[in-house]
């Protein structure tokens, strides 16, 4: 499982590094070293381990292909998604083309999130958070226990 925050700065060659703690709970979930990197929700970047990725896979193909938004979704997706690899320094190269989905340019925040790991960057992350309200966030979600 995959948590807490991590703020990094992007080098000039769009690396990233992933920090160790998410690396080995990474290896845990069997990447072996092989994570997808895709365009996730909220103009962040979702990076999965390879297994867990073709869960999701999995998951996405199972819509129902008459219906326009899934066709759209998967489309989406998959075409925002590719594979990478970590370097010896735990660095991923982060495609010039997810970088701008992103607005990734310098500072970033690594964030668990359970199955996956996010990436977001600092400015949208600092907005993203600002407007939330944790406690009514729970109370919506009705069935949420702690």
């Amino acid at each position: 499982m995959f948590l807490g925050r991590y703020d990094y700065n992007l080098d000039d060659k769009g690396r990233l590094a992933i920090p160790a703690r998410l690396r080995s709970s990474g290896a845990a979930e069997g990447s072996n070293g092989e994570w997808v990197l895709a365009q996730g929700l909220d103009h962040c970047l979702f990076l999965y381990p390879l297994e867990s990725w073709r869960k999701v896979a999995e998951q996405v193909q199972a819509l129902a292909a008459n219906k326009s938004a899934a066709r759209k979704f998967a489309r989406t997706l998959f075409a925002g998604a590719t594979e990478v690899s970590l370097d010896k320094q735990g660095r991923l190269v982060i495609p010039k083309q997810l970088r701008g989905w992103a607005d990734l340019e310098h500072e970033a925040v690594v964030v668990g999130v359970g199955r996956r790991i996010e990436i977001w960057s600092k400015e949208k992350w600092n907005a993203y958070t600002a407007e939330d309200d944790y406690e009514d966030m729970a109370e919506k979600l009705a069935d949420l226990e702690f």
